[in-house]
């Protein structure tokens, strides 16, 4: 039986945010050497709950449940990299890895449709789907005690009308106790004219279909975001966590006529098992 478009898309945004806050919080738990590659499996498992946008720029709202997980095998990991969340899910690989820099690449093939004409009758009537495509990307991460910077380069390498994205990130992490971290900061996204066409933009057949006046936003900013989270260790394989963040979309694409809001909230709580 297939599996529902809704459960497969949450899926794919909890497991991005739980391996982001599961790493983020590794050196306030006791891991030792997390820099290290092993030459063993590793796997975490878990469920969170969230709350997005039914679509980017979207007014409404969807509360769901999801799985999350993913696996590391020396150099190579599966699911999601806390340095690369452009790309938040698939299949990668570290060039390079030490206590302070990381680099690598993720390809990656979406697991749902970016965006259904189905999500908003009125706003996205005449729009048509947002189809899946396959990611290639490259990132870097730069940490030492508090602080981190990290940066990635996203695009689509299935034709698909997705372009390139580029994500730029800092946070500062606060250890509260061995088991408890806490974790905030800034990112911002530039995406390309085509990336920005594909979610904000109306052509010319779309303008036809869905009476709206043609909208072109080019390239440029689409996303200025700031997100906490904390990250709890109840075991040494038991753990829990929570994030939550706000983006603001500037006019450029903002002012695009399927957007309803120019903030967006995303936030999950949940909570997983490593072994």
């Amino acid at each position: 039986m297939p599996i529902p478009k809704k459960v497969m898309r949450s899926a794919a945004i909890a497991t991005s945010l739980f391996v982001c806050i599961s790493a983020q919080a590794a050196d306030a738990v006791g891991n030792d050497a997390p820099y290290a590659f092993s030459d063993t499996w590793h796997f975490n498992l878990g469920m969170g709950v969230m709350s997005v946008p039914k679509y980017p720029g979207a007014s409404d709202r969807k509360f769901q449940v999801a799985p999350i997980g993913g696996a590391t095998y020396g150099r190579f990991f599966f699911g999601a990299s806390d340095a690369s969340p452009t790309v938040p899910f698939g299949a990668g690989m570290y060039f390079y890895r030490d206590q302070h820099w990381q680099a690598g690449v993720v390809l990656s093939y979406d697991l749902f449709s970016p965006r259904d004409e189905s999500d908003d009758e009125t706003r996205l009537h005449g729009l048509g789907d947002v189809k899946k495509t396959a990611h290639a990307a490259l990132f870097g991460r730069y940490s030492r005690d508090w602080y981190a910077f990290s940066a990635s380069v996203a695009t689509d390498i299935a034709g698909k009308h997705e372009g390139t994205q580029i994500r730029l990130g800092a946070e500062a992490k606060f250890p509260v106790t061995r088991q408890l971290m806490l974790t905030a900061g800034p990112s911002i996204r530039w995406s390309s004219s085509t990336y920005n066409q594909t979610f904000y933009g109306v052509d010319a057949a779309q303008s036809v279909a869905s009476g709206r006046a043609q909208y072109n936003p080019g390239a440029g900013i689409s996303d200025i975001n700031f997100s906490v989270g904390a990250m709890y260790r109840l075991t040494s394989k038991w753990t829990m966590g929570a994030r939550i963040g706000e983006s603001y979309l500037p006019t450029r694409v903002s002012d695009s006529p399927i957007v309803g809001k120019k903030t967006e909230f995303t936030g999950g709580i949940f909570a997983g098992y490593s072994f």
